[in-house]
């Protein structure tokens, strides 16, 4: 029997380059090798984006139209909506009566985001709760591994805390969770910021050949490099990042290289030959994603048959989890 992987993605705006070469990526990666459960984390959602949900609802069917357009195989790995099972928020709850509010606070996350969503209240119980609620989404379905990047890792320590304290009180009912953690190099943005769609500086993988080439001309280079035989920086240059891991064409990135340093190619030259190796590396993406986004009700039946799936596990962990607090009247 394969062991078990969970991962799930907040709707919250499209998708974009980080996400191919860091987590989708390695969920592409993990399905041949694991049984695969990936959700549409639209709970997680609301604890930051609670006061506009219009979108949510768009961008949960747009987001899983990419996830298989970039190759996740719903024959093969189940793919869920987190709402459509609502034995996540039993456990949930279950867990909360046992864990110290200290524990949710000391997440470095969870400061690190109050700080950076400053304009947004996010004084809810729902948002401190966050953490605790990824640990009530990878029990209930017994997770073996779930693939994290290096800032996740607190997040999954704390699942394996909050588990062994539940097992304290009411007896073994969980695996420990193990980390997989992804190797993919972490994205900056087109402006050497993080990348995030609240900076505006992301390639989407919906974005048509003209966006990527426009959005690319515009990225942040060598800021000393003023005119081109001005030898620059290439480390830690955004554009020589992103030609490392789309431009398949080794030699001429090294090339490429070489002449920057010496100042003997312009910008324009390196970005171009940039946006025609992202394109290339979109353009069947992008097919497989046109064909999706105009079959709604195909995104929707694979959701749907996958949350009755997910759904009939945790019923099954749920009914133990009862009988083992005490709660199981039936």
């Amino acid at each position: 029997m394969k062991r078990r992987v969970v991962s799930g993605m907040r709707p919250t705006g499209q998708l974009h380059l980080g996400h191919l070469v860091g987590a989708l990526g390695k969920w592409v990666e993990l399905q041949a090798k694991y049984d695969c459960m990936y959700f549409v984390a639209d709970w997680h959602a609301l604890t930051s984006e609670y006061a506009d949900t219009s979108q949510l609802e768009g961008y949960a069917y747009d987001n899983v139209a990419d996830w298989i357009a970039a190759g996740i195989d719903p024959d093969q790995t189940t793919l869920f909506v987190q709402s459509l099972v609502p034995e996540h928020a039993e456990l949930y709850l279950l867990l909360q009566m046992v864990v110290p509010i200290p524990w949710l606070e000391r997440v470095p996350t969870y400061k690190e985001q109050i700080e950076q969503l400053a304009e947004r209240d996010l004084s809810s119980i729902g948002f401190l709760g966050y953490p605790l609620l990824q640990g009530a989404d990878v029990a209930i379905y017994g997770a073996d591994y779930v693939p994290v990047g290096d800032d996740q890792v607190p997040h999954l320590e704390l699942t394996r805390e909050v588990i062994r304290r539940f097992h304290q009180f009411f007896g073994e009912l969980f695996p420990e969770p193990q980390p997989l953690l992804t190797s993919m190099p972490r994205l900056p943005g087109l402006d050497n910021r993080k990348m995030s769609k609240s900076y505006g500086n992301t390639i989407d993988l919906a974005d048509d050949d003209e966006t990527v080439r426009k959005k690319v001309m515009r990225m942040y280079t060598d800021p000393k490099r003023v005119r081109a035989d001005i030898p620059g920086t290439v480390e830690g240059n955004p554009v020589f990042i992103y030609h490392d891991i789309f431009n398949s064409d080794t030699s001429q990135v090294d090339e490429f290289k070489e002449r920057y340093r010496a100042g003997t190619v312009g910008d324009v030259e390196v970005k171009e030959a940039l946006a025609k190796a992202i394109n290339h590396r979109l353009e069947p993406i992008r097919e497989r994603r046109a064909e999706l986004v105009g079959d709604s009700k195909r995104i929707r039946e694979i959701l749907l048959d996958g949350s009755a799936k997910a759904r009939m596990c945790a019923q099954e962990t749920m009914a133990r989890v009862r009988e083992a607090v005490g709660v199981r009247y039936a």
